[in-house]
């Protein structure tokens, strides 16, 4: 069972940026994909972001061309660099983790099954 912990939220200006990261305990990290999604107050938690257990990245349309998600497996350590934030983006960010090892298929869609407890972002415009 993985552990996932969040870091790095904060408060920061529209146009700036921030980067979180997440770092994974209970197994070996370098066999699971790993996600990035977010829950504004009065909305549905999304997908922003994931990166395979191969490196392969998925964005949301949203995030495309602005937020870069990478890994470090010999950190155990999942990041989230997030440039030209805009105040839509505030939310909670929350690390997910995948149960399956080696999975090859899209992360679009996919069920992540392992769960951060969150990090504040927040925009001021």
């Amino acid at each position: 069972q993985a552990q996932l912990v969040e870091s790095g939220g904060g408060l920061v200006q529209a146009g700036g940026s921030l980067r979180l990261s997440c770092a994974a305990s209970g197994r070996t990290f370098s066999m699971y994909g790993m996600g990035w999604f977010r829950q504004a107050p009065g909305k549905e938690r999304e997908f922003v972001a994931a990166i395979s257990w191969n490196a392969i990245t998925y964005y949301a349309d949203s995030v495309k061309g602005r937020f870069t998600i990478s890994r470090d497996n010999a950190k155990n350590t999942v990041y989230l660099q997030m440039n030209s934030l805009k105040p839509e983006d505030a939310a909670v960010y929350y690390c997910a983790a995948d149960r399956s090892p080696y999975y090859s298929g899209t992360y679009y869609g996919r069920k992540f099954d392992y769960w951060g407890q969150g990090t504040q972002v927040t925009v001021s415009s």
